[in-house]
């Protein structure tokens, strides 16, 4: 390995249990060894998932949170005895390879439920909350320190919790934690005075305002999550080490406001110098570790970071406090293995905590260490398979069931947390296999059908592998799709896949294949108003068409606030204009995303026109209407257009032809790649 990354492959202690490196799988919802919505059990996915991190060389795992009671039935976890049972044999596995782990228990979520917007009404409607509350009693899932507006659902208020409910929280905690170590689990975590949970809620003022010993003064607001330590180390002993995941500083400005990077703000949670005070208060508790970052859900983007967030974002904040404590202190958020190496080597910190690169490439550690660098497929930060909790107005969680059900997948490996189906399977029959259009589409079902044994062509009608990813990862904010891109490209030229650039094809007679794959994307949808032949289209301006100072977008879905940003960014003057009542109103995309961009907005004071359509473009200006019928002219030195996308398949899908990515369907990165492994897979 590189001399700079050797302290990352040092070992260190969590009280007296060693971890062999300081590579640290931090906790990710949805990937709990026992189940996340559904009924507690030892889920088989997830004890596949981190045993294949162990035997690629990850320190400590962290499995996401374990919910005390079920979501849906409401059992109480430490009465499953036969998961318990399940996860002894299973820790003798994760032992073999060195690598150590610990449960994470969570209290719950309060106002932070990311609540089904189909389950809303039973919320505002006691009558139809009670006929629910046998399958999932969304009251006590959400009931919070105080009443308090729901995170996600507009005009829902979460009860205040009672105390002989705190104090069965409590008892479960520790006796949980009892049947981990009983099954040879290394440590647990309590989940969480962190990102604004419950426990989290508890101890900022803004989201307590109880009157009895739980609230009010610091040492009553940090009473829960205290007791509980208290409670786990009573039953389990001094010596079994218990972490809390814990936010240094809440980076929060109100209910559903956040603050961003490089922003003077007046904090309402908590700010640095409680921070100093609280680290060292958890520890004196008991706490023997802080597996930290900073953010609540109303600042989402501090602890789950899209790609506008700095790399190492929360740095600064966890090594201050790392100075008040003696326990160790891990660091997560956009870390960058070299500079974790070095906060190590200087003692700043004594964890690095890595997530959804995990998901993406379980062997990356052991690449890393081999220098095999190039060969690390990195994540992009997108969340659209792992944390696809979409949030807009009218909308509260607009995440199917299913998805909300099965967090932590990867939008680029559908091998991770899927039961097994997506796997490779060598081919029955090797066939000739065409496929038409180099994008990350065609690139990525060649590269399967590869993998299976058949013999696979690419035609491509420019230059270069990429299609419209190559547009899409110009933002200087998309290093890490860049990366992917370059990635992708080294995989197919590793591979035995025939690759024919500057390749037209327009009639499928011209190329010999047992079967064909089209992947020829999409185009742009056209603005049919007066002088829409004006604007320039969101793929000229990421290709490089040069734009003047007054800049107006058409179109607040995720590309138009992108290209928003970016022009911001440049000392442009962006204005938005948005025909539906929020910008990026769009299934899959997380709202830690999304509402970084929403923020960055409003605090920069870049004008959004939402509920507004465009009734002409002008020489240097553009017309629109609002939703009370006022016409409004924008001044505009040029006007981008980012509409949205039709299909545009090179022929229709038959019984040898099959069609993926945005050739079939408009839609995200999750999409694409998926759909190429399925086609792949059946070829």
């Amino acid at each position: 390995m590189e001399k700079k990354l050797e302290p990352l492959f040092t070992p260190w202690k969590i009280g007296n249990v060693e971890i062999k490196n300081r590579f640290v799988v931090c906790p990710m919802g949805g990937t709990s060894l026992f189940g996340w919505m559904e009924p507690h059990h030892f889920d088989k996915d997830a004890a596949e998932f981190f045993l294949n991190l162990a035997k690629n060389d990850a320190g400590l795992i962290i499995p996401g949170i374990a919910p005390l009671r079920n979501l849906m039935g409401g059992q109480w976890l430490y009465k499953c005895k036969r998961a318990f049972k399940k996860l002894k044999p299973y820790m003798e596995e994760i032992h073999k390879t060195g690598a150590k782990l610990f449960i994470q228990l969570t209290a719950g979520f309060g106002r932070s439920f990311s609540i089904p917007t189909m389950f809303v009404p039973m919320l505002k409607n006691k009558f139809l909350g009670a006929l629910l509350k046998p399958i999932m009693n969304l009251s006590y899932i959400t009931a919070s320190p105080s009443p308090l507006p729901s995170r996600w659902a507009e005009g829902v208020t979460c009860r205040q919790l009672k105390k002989v409910e705190i104090e069965k929280m409590i008892s479960a905690f520790a006796k949980t934690a009892k049947l981990c170590k009983d099954a040879g689990v290394d440590g647990v975590e309590v989940h969480a005075v962190h990102e604004g949970y419950l426990l989290d809620q508890f101890t900022t003022e803004y989201t307590n305002r109880r009157e009895d010993e739980y609230g009010g003064s610091f040492e009553n607001r940090y009473r829960f999550a205290v007791e509980v330590v208290k409670a786990i180390k009573n039953e389990c002993g001094q010596d079994f080490p218990v972490s809390v995941r814990y936010s240094a500083v809440s980076k929060t400005k109100g209910f559903c406001e956040g603050a961003m990077p490089g922003e003077k703000f007046k904090e309402v949670g908590r700010d640095l110098k409680e921070s100093e005070k609280a680290a060292k208060y958890l520890q004196d508790a008991g706490y023997d570790m802080l597996n930290t970052d900073n953010g609540t859900y109303d600042a989402w983007y501090w602890a789950h970071p899209p790609a506008y967030m700095p790399d190492n974002c929360n740095v600064e904040e966890v090594a201050h406090i790392r100075k008040f404590v003696e326990i160790p202190v891990v660091c997560a958020g956009k870390m960058q293995p070299e500079v974790g190496a070095q906060l190590v080597k200087e003692g700043k910190i004594d964890g690095v905590g890595f997530a959804r690169q995990f998901l993406v490439d379980w062997a990356w550690v052991k690449k890393l260490k081999n220098e095999k660098y190039d060969e690390i497929q990195p994540c992009i930060h997108c969340h659209n398979g792992c944390f696809p909790l979409s949030h807009y107005k009218g909308i509260a969680n607009g995440a199917s069931v299913h998805d909300s059900k099965h967090m932590s997948r990867c939008a680029l490996n559908p091998m991770t947390m899927q039961n097994h189906k997506f796997d490779i399977k060598p081919a029955k029959k090797i066939k000739k296999i065409a496929v038409i259009g180099g994008g990350i589409a065609g690139m990525e079902t060649a590269r399967i059908a590869c993998l299976r044994g058949h013999v696979v062509t690419i035609y491509e009608k420019t230059n270069q592998l990429g299609g419209v990813y190559i547009a899409a990862s110009s933002f200087p904010f998309k290093e890490a799709d860049k990366k992917l891109l370059k990635w992708y490209k080294k995989q197919i030229a590793s591979l035995p896949i025939t690759v024919k650039l500057n390749s037209e094809i327009k009639d499928l007679s011209e190329i010999d294949a047992d079967e064909v794959v089209i992947a020829t994307g999409s185009v742009a949808r056209k603005l049919k108003v007066p002088g829409g032949e004006k604007c320039i289209e969101a793929i000229e301006y990421l290709n490089g068409a040069e734009v003047g100072e007054n800049v107006v977008i058409i179109g607040g879905g995720l590309s138009g606030c992108e290209i928003a940003y970016d022009l911001f960014l440049k000392g442009k003057k962006p204005v938005i204009v948005e025909a539906q009542n929020d910008l990026m109103v769009s299934k899959g995309l997380c709202l830690a995303n999304s509402s970084y961009l929403r923020d960055f907005f409003k605090w920069k004071k870049v004008p959004v026109h939402l509920e507004s359509k465009v009734l002409e473009i002008g020489k240097d200006y553009v017309l629109i209407q609002n939703k009370n019928g006022e016409q409004l002219k924008i001044k505009a030195d040029d006007v981008i257009t980012s509409i949205g996308y039709n299909p545009a398949p090179l022929v229709q899908k038959s019984k040898k032809v099959h069609i993926v990515g945005d050739a079939l369907k408009v839609g995200n990165l999750r999409t694409v790649v998926w759909r190429a492994w399925e086609v792949a897979e059946k070829l």
